[in-house]
């Protein structure tokens, strides 16, 4: 396990567990936090033998967002310049996450609050231990759902829910979450990592590129039009056709044996 004291990071065969890692605060971010995450992140992108990522929280809680002991200032001082941090810190952290062409299950323990659902939400596969919460925490501040949110949240849940959650924010429960298509499943809490584990395992023998080709098909899903997308199919497709992975697969379906997936191209 490496560790930088705010965020752990563990390799595994095939995968990472990167661990957010100040739960002392419930692992709300400030500036050092940050960039240990990216710096991690960084890393396993260019890892090739990792082939899943698990994303957690230490301690009680995944994430509670933004650490607002940063944001304190006193009367007559100028309030915190929020877009620019926006800018530095969160818009990038999501485009990473998005951009990783590997799986991506986020772990969620405890609540998950502001910034830090909505980076939860980023993932791929969300699981939840039913102690979890999820919270659009902004509105109680005056702000706006940040680090995808207004994003993330129509396309999950639909219209209706998410301006509810968004205006209202309110906490959504684990089993709520799922119920209303949030995120993938709820376990119990003492097998939350568990189930997270047997995830990453699985997707550690799978065909990594052409799960990447899936992450990014979906991704622009929501924009393109039917034609657009039918000639994005045709063109990943023709692109995953010519992978090792794909002659393995296809050789393994007629010998009827389970296929070695290598991940490589």
């Amino acid at each position: 396990m490496v560790e930088n004291d705010l965020i752990l990071t563990e390799r595994r065969e095939g995968y990472r567990i990167i661990t957010l890692n100040r739960p002392d605060r419930l692992n709300s971010f400030n500036e050092p936090m940050h960039k240990a995450l990216m710096s991690a992140l960084i890393e396993t992108e260019a890892d090739s033998e990792c082939r899943a990522l698990i994303l957690t929280g230490a301690g009680r809680g995944f994430c509670a967002g933004q650490d607002l002991a940063d944001r304190l200032t006193s009367p007559g001082q100028q309030p915190p310049d929020l877009a620019a941090t926006i800018e530095q810190f969160y818009n990038p952290l999501v485009r990473k996450l998005r951009g990783l062409r590997i799986p991506i299950i986020a772990a969620v323990n405890g609540v998950a609050a502001g910034a830090g659902a909505n980076i939860a939400l980023a993932c791929d596969i969300v699981l939840a231990g039913r102690s979890a919460k999820f919270i659009q925490a902004f509105a109680k501040l005056g702000l706006v759902p940040d680090s995808g949110g207004t994003w993330f949240l129509p396309r999950l849940v639909g219209p209706a829910r998410a301006r509810a959650l968004a205006l209202l924010a309110e906490p959504v429960s684990a089993e709520q979450a799922e119920a209303w298509g949030m995120i993938w499943k709820t376990t119990d809490d003492a097998g939350l990592m568990d189930e997270a584990h047997r995830l990453a395992s699985y997707f550690a023998t799978q065909p990594t590129i052409g799960l990447g080709f899936i992450k990014q098909a979906l991704d622009v899903s929501e924009t393109n039009d039917l034609d657009r997308q039918l000639e994005l199919e045709r063109d990943l497709q023709g692109r995953a056709g010519r992978t090792p992975d794909y002659r393995e697969g296809v050789a393994a379906f007629f010998e009827k044996r389970q296929p070695k997936f290598t991940g490589r191209a």
